[in-house]
């Protein structure tokens, strides 16, 4: 029987089963091989500004599934529920924080609409099966994320920043981490920046707005890809007046391979 202690050889069912019990632990490392997701849910009106802006910026927001409004489920994990499945939840209003949660049911209105968006968590087991270290995962820790100086493509009444997430990769792999992200622009694809943060306006790295901090080895070198929780920078600047997402590095864990995403 799987446990708790072995969440990177669960699967997919196994992981959601425990977070609609009330488990809440980042997600990296969980379920290996199979693809997560990032969640944005709002009402219906805001819909199409969503969708527009992340048409504009696919490469920070590659939308995999759209929800019926109102419907919690999603094509990518027949019978999980988006507002149960995920093991922790931010709720936004007015484009504040309002408070994280562990089950969303109690405030998913009748007009919600859910887009999961892809997430680099798929891609990190495609960089772990060519044997590039992921020190966040050794250190035990959630991912590094950062909000960026570039803007994003404004679309309807969202704009914002984008966020990125940061990997330590040996400096000797980095072109090999190029190569594998390329080849899965679902999932975010190659990085957006390599190597000096100030270039992206991150003035330390080991103060992330979002995760943790990850230490370095030497030789290794900061390489940053584009990442999902760009849209809650958007909901940050933008002032929606409700909205849900999954809290950073708590994903959800789909049913499709990370395979059926790579393109090369």
């Amino acid at each position: 029987m799987t446990t708790f202690d072995e969440p990177a050889t669960m699967t997919p069912r196994e992981a959601r089963a425990l977070f609609r019990a009330g488990t809440a632990r980042p997600t990296t490392g969980w379920a290996n091989g199979f693809t997560q997701t990032n969640l944005i849910a709002v009402p219906e009106d805001w819909a199409y500004d969503v969708l527009l802006f992340c048409q504009r910026n696919p490469q920070p927001c590659p939308v995999l599934d759209v929800s019926d409004p109102g419907d919690p489920s999603t094509r990518l994990a027949p019978g999980a529920d988006l507002r149960t499945d995920l093991p922790r939840y931010r709720v936004w209003q007015n484009g504040a924080l309002s408070g994280e949660i562990s089950d969303a049911s109690g405030l998913w209105r009748s007009d919600m609409v859910a887009f999961s968006i892809g997430c680099s968590f798929t891609f990190e087991s495609a960089l772990a099966a060519e044997g590039i270290p992921l020190r966040h995962v050794d250190q035990g820790r959630n991912v590094a994320m950062y909000v960026t100086n570039r803007e994003c493509v404004p679309a309807g009444r969202l704009h914002g920043p984008m966020v990125v997430s940061m990997r330590q990769i040996p400096e000797d792999r980095v072109d090999d981490a190029v190569r594998i992200t390329r080849g899965m622009p679902a999932v975010h694809g190659a990085p957006v920046h390599i190597g000096d943060p100030s270039a992206l306006g991150i003035a330390d790295l080991a103060r992330p707005d979002f995760g943790d901090p990850v230490d370095a080895e030497p030789g290794d070198v900061p390489v940053f890809w584009a990442c999902g929780v760009t849209p809650q920078a958007a909901l940050m600047a933008s002032r929606p007046p409700f909205a849900i997402t999954h809290a950073p590095g708590y994903m959800f864990v789909t049913d499709k391979l990370d395979s059926e995403f790579r393109v090369a």
